[in-house]
Formats: structure tokens, C-alpha cells, sequence
């Protein structure tokens, strides 16, 4: 399943859209040498958040095995950094291709319910909540965790509750099989969570390579958040908001210009 639009027009110009992607293909680019070594591991390492580290759980100056070609030392005092800088790390070119993307189709409308500065305080709030979470699923865990996924999570968290009716559309593969389907966002999105569930179950007591508990944690905290940094009047100009809206928005997606 993979979204490519959504019918939701938006007002403001998602300058803070803009940059977050523009920050993370910077650290991609330049901090993170485009996924080579030593590039990748080193980046992991210093900007990544490791569970065990921020709980206490693996002493400092522990070594641990990172990658074929590496590995990374435990510093006491980097974990409290890593709860941010983790959210602008990734770990492959589809890794940060996926997340950027996400972002741009429903970050730009949630950006536009809540005004630029709120969001972005709203989107760094997301992103540390859901390490909280994932930190806490497995506090000795010495699996680095990096992407903007939790963050992104507290995005499409927040765009449920504020367009749940809103058409997305996307590509829904089944074999070689292959067709676009446009469905309202609260069966999308549900569904999304449901997928991070079931594998933060089965990941349970397992290493795993997706934080899905972090997923979890930053759309359930965008969710419940959204009331707090969402403005009524930014809210009110868009069409298709609410429970109470038009059923779908137009088949065809456009910009409406402010009036």
C-alpha cells in the first residue's frame, strides 16, 4: 500500500514541510554520506537514539557490533541529544524515500490546520514521544533507533482525526496485480495502524529492525494532541474536515487558493 495523493487542498504554503525534508535529505547527503561507510555507522551511532544507553541499561564505554564494518561506543551523555537528532537519521535510500514522502502527503494539511510554528513544536513533541515508547518496549536494547517515522506517525496521527473523510489515494499491489484505489483516509490510515500493532506484537521479546512501537507511540500522540495545536479558524476554511464534512472530497485533486 503506498499513498500517492490525497484529495485535501491547502491553504498555507508548508514552509516547515519543506524544510523538515529538507533537513533530512541534508543529513542523508551530507552527515550520513548517502548510506556508505563509514558514513552510515558513524551517523547511526552519534545521531541514532539506543535504548539501553538512555535507560542505563548498557554501561558507557560499551562496545557494541553496528553494521559489517563498525560498531558503536556507548557515551552517557548522548542519549538525552538522541531523543531528537534520532527523528533526521535514516538508514537506507528507501528508508528516508518512504518517510519524505509520507511527510509531503499529509504533512502539508495537517502544517495548514495548525500554522507553522505549532507544527513544527507539534511534530518534535510526536517524534519524542514515540522513542519514549519504543524505549520502553525494550529499555535494554542496544538497536539503534533512527528515522522520522514516529514523527510522521504524529502526523497521520493528527490528519485522521482532522480529515478522516478525505479520499487518499494509493497503489494497492496483490501479486503482479496492481491498481490505484482511492478510499477515505480513516480506512487508510486505521489500517496503517493496525499493520504496526500486529508486528509491535510479534515483535515483542524479538530484534526487529522497525520500531513499530514507535509508530504506535507517535500516532496515538498526535492524535491526542491535535486538539491542543490545531487552530479552529485554520481548520474551518478547509472543505472536507470533520466527521460532519462532505462525505469525499473531488475526484480530482486541486489547490484551492485562499479567499
Amino acid at each position: 500500500m503506498f499513498p500517492l495523493r490525497d484529495d485535501n487542498p491547502h491553504f498555507l504554503t508548508p514552509y516547515v514541510t519543506y524544510g523538515l525534508i529538507a533537513v533530512n535529505v541534508f543529513v542523508w547527503l551530507v552527515l550520513q554520506g548517502v548510506g556508505f561507510e563509514p558514513g552510515l555507522t558513524r551517523s547511526v551511532c552519534t545521531l541514532g537514539l539506543i535504548p539501553g544507553e538512555l535507560s542505563g541499561a548498557i554501561p558507557a564505554g560499551a562496545k557494541l557490533p553496528m553494521g559489517p564494518a563498525g560498531f558503536c561506543v556507548i557515551d552517557s551523555g548522548g542519549a538525552w541529544t538522541g531523543l531528537f537528532t534520532y527523528m533526521f537519521v535514516h538508514g537506507s535510500w528507501l528508508h528516508i524515500i518512504m518517510n519524505m514522502w509520507f511527510l509531503w502527503i499529509f504533512g502539508n494539511n495537517v502544517e495548514d490546520s495548525m500554522g507553522h510554528v505549532r507544527f513544527a513544536v507539534f511534530y518534535l513533541v510526536c517524534g519524542l514521544l514515540a522513542a519514549l515508547l519504543q524505549v520502553l518496549s525494550g529499555p535494554s536494547s542496544g538497536a539503534p533507533i533512527v528515522g522520522a517515522s514516529g514523527a510522521i506517525g504524529g502526523v497521520m496521527g493528527a490528519y485522521i482525526l482532522l480529515y478522516p473523510r478525505v479520499n487518499v489515494h494509493f497503489l494497492f499491489f496483490f501479486g503482479f496485480f496492481f491498481t490505484v484505489i482511492a478510499i477515505p483516509a480513516f480506512w487508510m490510515l486505521g489500517y496503517w495502524l493496525l499493520v504496526q500493532f500486529l508486528g509491535g506484537i510479534t515483535s515483542i521479546g524479538a530484534t526487529s529492525g522497525v520500531a513499530f512501537w514507535a509508530h504506535i507511540g507517535g500516532f496515538v500522540a498526535g492524535a491526542a494532541l491535535v486538539t491542543l495545536f490545531r487552530k479552529p479558524e485554520l481548520v474551518a476554511r478547509h472543505p472536507y474536515h470533520g466527521w460532519k464534512a462532505q462525505v469525499t472530497a473531488p475526484p480530482s485533486w486541486r489547490k484551492v487558493p485562499p479567499k
